[in-house]
C-alpha cells in the first residue's frame, strides 16, 4: 500500500494533496518564491527523517541489549549430572505472605543463587559402599545469597566418595537469617527465621524418607560453611520447631546426629568479641567438629573458638582444629595447605564417634 509521507507531492489519480490547501491552490500558478521554497523544506524534512531513523535504531539496541541482560540473568540453578531438585514444603513455604523478591536468578558468571523463594533439596547417593550416614549441607552466602559450588555441590562430591548420601538444602534467601545489611551498614535480625525452618524440615525430611534413601535414621548430620555454619549451631540447639506442622515428617525429631561447621559467623563481633545469640548452648546438642582459619578476614577466628567454648562447657563431644593459614571460604580450594587436610579430620573423627564403620 502506498504510504504519503510529508513533504511530498501527490501521486497521479490522487485526490487528496498533503499540503494545506491554503499553500496550494489548484487554480493559481505558483510564483517563484513558492517554487523555491519546495525543495528546502524538503530538505528539511528529510534531514528530520534521517535523525529519527538513527534514534530508532539507537534504540532498538539499547532495547536489545537490555532483553539479552534479563535473559541471561532469568537463568536458575540445575544441579549438575541432572540429579532432581525436591521441593521439601508440600505447598508454599511458611511465613511468605510480606515477602516480595524479584525470581530466582544465579550471579552472572558464577553458581551462586539469589532470591530463593521455593526452597528444594537435591539428593547425591553414595559411590562405593553405603556407609548408611547422611550429611545435609548448608552453603554459605551471609543469608544474602548461596554459594552453591564452592560449598554445596564441591562439598557433596567429597561427600558421597566417602560412602555417604549428600542432601544439598537450598533454603530461603536473602534475610532469612541474622545478617549484613549493605544499606544502612547494619546487622538485622528477622523475626521469622525463614533459613532455620528450611533446615528443620530437612532433616526432618531426610529422617522420614531414611529407608527410601537407605539411609539410618540415627546417622543423620549437618554441614554448613560460614552462615551455613551458623545454620549448623542453630539447628544444633533449637529443637523446638520453628514453624507449623504440615504432615508427618514434621512429628520427627529436628536434632541432626552430627555437625560440622566450617569457619562459622555471627557469633562473633568482627573485634573478636562474642555475640549474644539467638540459642543457649545445652547438652543436647550433637558432637560436633569445627575447623576455621586463624587468618580468616570475614569471620573470625572468635566464632569457632567460643562456639567450641560454649559446647564444652555443657558437655557436649567437640573438636575443635584452627590453623594459621586459609583465609575465608576455603572450603576443598586449599590442599597445598595444611588446613587442606580438614575433610581427612572429618573422617576420622566420623568413625572415632560411631557414624562411620
Amino acid at each position: 500500500m502506498h504510504r504519503e509521507m510529508p513533504g511530498a507531492l501527490a501521486p497521479a489519480g490522487h485526490s487528496r494533496s498533503v499540503f494545506p490547501a491554503a499553500w496550494w491552490n489548484r487554480d493559481q500558478p505558483l510564483g517563484s518564491n513558492q517554487i523555491e521554497s519546495i525543495p528546502k523544506k524538503r530538505e528539511s524534512q528529510g534531514r528530520m527523517a534521517r535523525i529519527f531513523f538513527f534514534i530508532i535504531c539507537g534504540l532498538i539496541g539499547v532495547f536489545a541489549v537490555s532483553w539479552q541482560a534479563e535473559a541471561e540473568n532469568d537463568q536458575v540453578w540445575q544441579p549438575p549430572g541432572g540429579v532432581q531438585q525436591i521441593p521439601i514444603w508440600p505447598h508454599e513455604a511458611p511465613d511468605m505472605e510480606d515477602v516480595s523478591l524479584p525470581p530466582e536468578s544465579l550471579k552472572p558468571g558464577t553458581q551462586t543463587i539469589l532470591n530463593v523463594t521455593n526452597p528444594t533439596m537435591t539428593v547425591y547417593a553414595p559411590k562405593g559402599k553405603n556407609t548408611g550416614a547422611a550429611m545435609v549441607v548448608f552453603p554459605g552466602g551471609g543469608f544474602r545469597v548461596l554459594a552453591m559450588d564452592i560449598e554445596g555441590t564441591e562439598i557433596c562430591d567429597w561427600i558421597t566418595a566417602n560412602g555417604i548420601t549428600c542432601v544439598l538444602l537450598k533454603y530461603r534467601v536473602p534475610g532469612s537469617d541474622d545478617y549484613w545489611d549493605t544499606k544502612c551498614h547494619c546487622r538485622i535480625t528477622p523475626k521469622i527465621r525463614r533459613a532455620l525452618q528450611d533446615a528443620q524440615r530437612t532433616v526432618r525430611l531426610v529422617r522420614a524418607r531414611s529407608q527410601a534413601l537407605n539411609v539410618d535414621p540415627h546417622k543423620i548430620g549437618v554441614i554448613g560453611f560460614s552462615a551455613g555454619g551458623f545454620l549448623v549451631a542453630e539447628t544444633s540447639n533449637i529443637l523446638k520447631p520453628n514453624y507449623s506442622p504440615v504432615d508427618e515428617a514434621d512429628t520427627l525429631s529436628s536434632r541432626p546426629d552430627f555437625a560440622i561447621a566450617a569457619f562459622p559467623g555471627h557469633m562473633c563481633f568482627d573485634s573478636g568479641q562474642p555475640r549474644r545469640t539467638n540459642f543457649e548452648v545445652t547438652k543436647a546438642a550433637p558432637p560436633t567438629f569445627l575447623v576455621h582459619a586463624r587468618d580468616d578476614d570475614v569471620d573470625h577466628v572468635c566464632n569457632s573458638q567460643v562456639y567450641a567454648e560454649r559446647l564444652k562447657k555443657a558437655g557436649v563431644p567437640t573438636e575443635l582444629h584452627i590453623f594459621d593459614e586459609g583465609g575465608h571460604a576455603f572450603a576443598l580450594r586449599k590442599p597445598d595447605l595444611p588446613i587442606g587436610q580438614w575433610p581427612n579430620l572429618v573422617i576420622v573423627w566420623l568413625k572415632k564417634i560411631g557414624m562411620m564403620p
